[in-house]
């Protein structure tokens, strides 16, 4: 027979209503009664009837996930899983759920964000990318619905939670660490240019080349999609430029790896013939051949932030906008090599 709330009130030797309070973690409640009704809880095997409390406090239990495009792409990139592990974290700590919303063009995904805030399926929504005149963010700004961005809003910056890196001073100092190298010809293989992450990184990379006094070049500028394959179109159209670049700075590892595979099948050496530095420092850069040189910009703590911030708007609805900063650093691996110590007129 299924266990109730007054057989835990019973065993705890306390009322029904402080069961419901030290299931909501009342702060009211002590720790020494909450661990007496918890360990009655587990010795009945009592589980809290998530679907009823939602009801009786208008809350779903749930947040919603907005990836940038369909599943089976998004799920290629290694970022998503390990940026949804860090959220997972605390969603699971509240004891919430994850809503997911996915799909193929733009009008899809908003489509699918409308269905969840008008449904009441979820209590506040995280966006996992930022993009130039977003129509979900507008419609969530104007709805005034709780959600934190992963990425940098472009505009009303100090309205938008939001949890990143500093993408444009990461990529000047990636760029910075190839000219440092010897490398004047530096080639850029980006994002989609509505992307945030993809603008500011090229603003940085761009700093860093004015700086330098060497020139910004429109044909060593590349945007395809964050997949393997789109490394290996850029990697393709850069080396059949008259003078193709001696080192590349890759958005993604993903599409750096598919860097790396074009390069090998070409009989090109890196990095004897050409320098790739990436960003992400995914599990598997380390393991590439050879090691990829990335930017570990702490996926897992970007999740993990971005979840902490979003249950804050949601427990607080005058909670004030939140920016959280999370930091970078450069993972030096066996990819680059200085400019002088190349084949020289390999490429």
């Amino acid at each position: 027979m299924t266990a109730t709330i007054k057989d835990v009130a019973k065993l705890a030797n306390v009322a029904p209503s402080t069961v419901s309070r030290v299931i909501a973690n009342n702060p009211r409640i002590s720790e020494k009664t909450k661990r007496r009704v918890r360990e009655a809880m587990d010795h009945l095997g009592y589980h809290p009837n998530f679907n009823a409390r939602s009801l009786a406090n208008r809350s779903s239990q749930a947040i919603g996930l907005v990836l940038p495009g369909s599943a089976d792409k998004a799920f290629q990139n290694p970022f998503f899983p390990e940026v949804i592990r860090g959220i997972s974290t605390i969603v699971h700590e509240k004891e919430y759920a994850l809503y997911m919303s996915t799909g193929k063009t733009e009008e899809e995904i908003y489509d699918g964000v409308v269905r969840m805030v008008q449904g009441g399926r979820v209590d506040g929504i995280l966006l996992l990318y930022s993009s130039v005149d977003d129509q979900v963010m507008n419609y969530l700004i104007e709805k005034k619905f709780p959600f934190a961005l992963v990425g940098k809003p472009l505009k009303n910056e100090q309205s938008i939670t939001h949890i990143d890196n500093d993408n444009f001073q990461a990529s000047r100092d990636v760029a910075d660490y190839l000219i440092s190298l010897g490398h004047e010809k530096i080639g850029f293989v980006g994002g989609s240019s509505r992307l945030v992450v993809t603008i500011d990184r090229l603003l940085g990379y761009e700093k860093s080349l004015r700086s330098h006094q060497l020139p910004y070049r429109e044909d060593y500028i590349i945007h395809e999609e964050f997949l393997e394959k789109g490394g290996q179109e850029a990697i393709r159209k850069l080396l059949a430029l008259d003078e193709p670049p001696t080192a590349l700075l890759v958005m993604d590892d993903l599409m750096a790896f598919g860097v790396l595979r074009t390069l090998n099948e070409m009989q090109l050496s890196v990095p004897d013939d050409i320098s790739v530095v990436s960003f992400n420092n995914v599990m598997l850069a380390a393991f590439s051949t050879p090691g990829l040189t990335s930017v570990d910009i702490n996926i897992f703590q970007l999740g993990y932030e971005a979840a902490v911030c979003l249950m804050d708007l949601i427990s607080n609805p005058d909670q004030k906008p939140m920016r959280v900063a999370v930091p970078y650093r450069l993972i030096e691996r066996q990819s680059c090599k200085a400019k002088t110590a190349q084949k020289q007129g390999s490429i």
